[in-house]
């Protein structure tokens, strides 16, 4: 089987100027308050990043996703913003944008940024504006107000629960002291959805992006991309009739649903292509679109963001079938359309993949219910965890990633193997769905604990100071000083597979190589490049072919279980 699209290579001389530069990148997701603290008061910033430039280069990245960085309370985690074009203050200011921003480019390395268009802070202006102004005001149109049901309009204009647990409906206080209406948020009430039906909404997102690019943004990531438009026509659906309605197994199919995935979103994004176009080369965008597989291309498309993350990989048990079915289908997918796929396994939202890989049935997420969620709310019990299997398949899984055609997104640590931090406690914690959902979802800490520099130090590095989630004493073994240049390690590991994929990568195309092993997958790329993963526990033979690098030690002539070799 082969899957062919567009050429796209990724040399150092093209990458500045070639439009499609994206389509097989290797990008490096940041979580700014968890990288790098430049001056010890416990938080990651952008001072911290700009000094962390020549990292990202040795290691060999093509572009970085930087979440986040927003005058924000951090009510989840600055995905709650206050200010769209500003930086905050607590990490740096526009002055300091400017300098990373130079620094990575400099180092020919492209900068994606973050941008949350759901959904602004309570605190941005325009919802104190709202919430000081009548109803009916312009002001309250820019957000999603509704008046309650109920004798008094004591009661939520519908039943519908917000992502992060309660209800989706926050009352308010009149600017009288009277109770009144009510609000929609999603996520967290300090979320309020904005209203994009309202033009005037529409028009400042646009200023935004120009904002940005102006200031050498190369693309966005966009949060919840398929929840912006809505159709709220009374009376509301109920949660019995939205359940009843929904005929997918991952989401609406038909984009019937109130306010996820429906076909009016790419009215806003085929707008925003409008102002990527503007520029040379094109903004860049990728939708962070959980809808069904089916609808995932109308985000991809040429004519709206270009990329949408696909999750597939992310949420499927290490298993050699599995992977083999979602590959060949996902690259069918952006054959047919002309997007470019995406692959990843890790992120600021999941269980690192080094642990899920190392629990029961391996580490498939959502739909198998593997997700680690379970194991971290019993109190992650070291007994039901086997770091090093998960640690090996992590690396096999990676290193396969790497060679597949499309984008490669990486989280921040993954290159360290670092592990999911599964004992914080309690009244350390900071995600709202842990306090919202107590005993139920756990939050989402143990992949954001800063990261580890040095086997020694107050904070391992990270900062002059104690970082602001605690780090455990085990992160010394995984320490950026603790690896480097240790042959093996693995962060040697993805800085050569990285410096290998940008030789290597050619057209986004692979062809299956049939193994008779049904434990081991084999494909071959342009030029003679081949991954061989073995998803078994016992060694293989190992193909003929030069080994160009291994995600494991190789026995003659054998490939154990568990592990990727790149051959040519």
């Amino acid at each position: 089987m082969s899957t062919t699209a567009t050429l796209a290579t990724l040399s150092d001389s093209n990458l500045a100027a070639d439009p499609n530069w994206w389509r097989q990148a290797s990008v490096y997701q940041i979580y700014p308050r968890s990288f790098s603290d430049s001056n010890g008061d416990g938080l990651g910033d952008i001072k911290g990043i700009t000094a962390k430039v020549p990292y990202l280069k040795e290691l060999g990245i093509d572009a970085v996703w930087l979440s986040p960085f927003y005058p924000s309370a951090l009510a989840d985690g600055g995905y709650d913003v206050d200010d769209y074009r500003n930086v905050d203050p607590k990490l740096g200011t526009l002055e300091d944008f400017a300098e990373m921003s130079a620094a990575l480019h400099e180092a020919g390395i492209k900068l994606i940024a973050d941008i949350v268009p759901n959904h602004s802070s309570d605190r941005h202006e325009w919802f104190q504006e709202a919430l000081a102004a009548p109803k009916g005001s312009a002001a309250r149109e820019r957000y999603i107000f509704r008046d309650g049901l109920g004798k008094n309009g004591e009661l939520p204009p519908s039943d519908w629960d917000s992502v992060f647990g309660g209800p989706a409906w926050e009352r308010i206080t009149e600017p009288d002291g009277t109770p009144g209406q009510w609000y929609m948020h999603i996520f967290a009430k300090e979320q309020p959805d904005l209203n994009w039906s309202n033009r005037e909404i529409r028009d400042d997102f646009l200023k935004t992006l120009r904002f940005w690019s102006d200031r050498g943004v190369d693309g966005f990531r966009v949060d919840v991309a398929h929840a912006l438009t809505k159709d709220l026509t009374e009376p509301l659906l109920s949660k019995v009739e939205l359940t009843e309605a929904n005929t997918g197994t991952d989401g609406f199919p038909d984009g019937s649903h109130p306010f996820w995935d429906r076909d009016e979103v790419h009215e806003i994004y085929a707008e925003w292509r409008e102002v990527f176009n503007e520029y040379n080369p094109p903004r860049t965008a990728v939708a962070e679109a959980w809808v069904h597989a089916t609808r995932r291309a109308r985000y991809a498309s040429p004519q709206g963001l270009g990329q949408a993350f696909n999750f597939d990989l992310l949420q499927a048990d290490f298993d050699a079938e599995e992977f083999q079915e979602i590959i060949t289908r996902n690259l069918a997918e952006a054959t047919a359309t002309g997007a470019s796929s995406t692959w990843v396994f890790s992120n600021h939202d999941v269980v690192r993949h080094a642990t899920r890989y190392g629990l029961p049935k391996g580490g498939g997420v959502h739909a198998k219910g593997q997700d680690g969620k379970g194991w971290l709310l019993a109190g992650a019990p070291a007994g039901e965890l086997d770091t090093e299997l998960g640690l090996r398949r992590a690396r096999a899984a990676s290193l396969l990633m790497l060679a597949l055609p499309g984008s490669a997104y990486l989280y921040q640590g993954e290159e360290l193997g670092l592990q999911e931090v599964g004992d914080i406690p309690d009244a350390e914690r900071q995600d709202p769905s842990f306090f919202r959902n107590k005993g139920v979802e756990i939050g989402r800490d143990g992949c954001r604990v800063p990261l580890p520099w040095a086997a020694e130090g107050t904070s391992f590095g990270f900062g002059a100071g104690e970082a602001h989630l605690p780090q455990p004493e085990w992160f010394s073994r995984y320490a950026v000083d603790a690896q480097d240049g240790v042959e093996g390690s693995t962060l040697e590991l993805y800085r050569k597979a990285l410096k290998l994929r940008r030789e290597l990568q050619t057209a986004e195309e692979l062809e299956w190589v049939e193994t008779g092993n049904a434990q081991v997958l084999h494909f071959s790329r342009h030029g003679g490049w081949q991954s061989v993963t073995n998803f078994g526990a016992e060694s293989v033979e190992l193909p003929a072919g030069e080994v160009l690098l291994s995600s494991g030690p190789l026995e003659a002539g054998k490939l154990p279980g568990n592990t990727t070799v790149w051959l040519r």
